[in-house]
């Protein structure tokens, strides 16, 4: 629901004016509104775990290594040279996993 920041705003004392119909009115109107939504639609847009995927198609342009890149040996993510920690029998660590 929208909010008019323009108009006059209730003080404490017309909060409590409010009849009992009123109130009553609100509460109806509040428990009219819920949205009804099928169970079938629900879970056709779902996507469970180990579905097959062999009929999608990607999207994603992947780029190799570069040459001023490697690949951590403990979190396997590909970082610049510059956040190479320490590099031990070929074994390549980055800073975060250094830390």
């Amino acid at each position: 629901m929208a909010t008019d920041y323009d108009s006059p705003r209730k003080t404490d004392d017309d909060l409590g004016e409010d009849s009992l119909q009123e109130l009553q009115a609100r509460r109806t109107d509040k428990s009219s509104g819920s949205i009804d939504i099928d169970e079938t639609d629900l879970a056709e847009s779902l996507e469970l775990p180990g579905a097959d995927l062999s009929n999608e198609e990607l999207s994603l342009r992947v780029i190799p290594r570069q040459a001023d890149e490697f690949t951590c040996s403990r979190c396997f993510l590909v970082h610049h040279r510059s956040q190479l920690a320490s590099e031990r029998n070929g074994k390549q660590v980055c800073r975060e996993c250094a830390a």
